[in-house]
């Protein structure tokens, strides 16, 4: 028979707003990526912020905090706020979304610009040149 879990008080001891970037990374620039995961789960985060199911199904992924986690180390903050919730049992927790700050925002806008000049410049390039981009 299992003993009922202790009763470990409100929170896990984390803070309410959680961001694992450094001071460094916050003047870092985005490295960019092309990874097909990262590539869905930005549109989505840019659109709003994402608790964890919903940046699995965005994603295409079953572990969205480590894929945040890849996306911080290429540059972003990608800080998660802990709101209170309940789960499917009614039981109050403290659900974690996950949310770009403006920072990350321009970084993630000039990325886009810059990989979006590189791909007309090259597809510009093989019309006008007859190679391949």
């Amino acid at each position: 028979m299992n003993a009922p879990a202790k009763d470990l008080g409100e929170g896990s001891g984390r803070d309410e707003v959680q961001g694992h970037s450094t001071p460094e990374q916050k003047g870092q620039k985005f490295a960019g990526t092309d990874n097909p995961r990262h590539l869905r789960a930005i549109p989505a985060l840019l659109n709003r912020p994402l608790p964890r199911e919903h940046g699995d199904r965005a994603a295409g992924c079953s572990n969205f905090p480590d894929l945040i986690a890849e996306l911080r180390r290429r540059g972003l903050e990608i800080p998660c706020k802990r709101v209170p919730d309940r789960d499917r049992d009614g039981f109050p927790i403290k659900r974690g979304v996950y949310y770009l700050t403006a920072d990350d925002r321009r970084k993630l806008i000039r990325w886009m610009n810059a990989r979006n000049r590189l791909k007309v410049g090259a597809g510009v390039t093989a019309l006008l040149f007859g190679e391949n981009p």
